[in-house]
């Protein structure tokens, strides 16, 4: 898998955060929308909540995806209006 990060750095710089998410959806060409979870603390009721966020990120060639893959998602610049995301690697399971 160190193959494709390295592909993937040399095509598109990767800055920020990395993620792990599940793929949700692959409907679009060199496209997914990957799904996390995550809590953030409700001071009113001094807890915490679960939250999800979705992004929309860019596949790379080497990379085959189908819906519940386990993905790892690094921050990039835009690529288009919404992707700013790329798919590093696939979790082994």
């Amino acid at each position: 898998m160190q193959e494709v990060r390295q592909q993937v750095s040399g095509e598109y710089p990767l800055r920020g955060n990395e993620f792990t998410g599940t793929v949700v959806s692959t409907a679009m060409e060199k496209s997914c929308t990957v799904r996390w979870e995550h809590t953030e603390p409700a001071p009113k009721y001094e807890r915490y909540e679960r939250r999800n966020t979705k992004v929309s990120a860019h596949v790379p060639e080497g990379i085959d995806l189908k819906e519940g893959d386990e993905v790892v998602v690094s921050e990039t610049r835009p690529i288009s209006k919404t992707k700013s995301h790329i798919v590093v690697e696939v979790q082994e399971e």
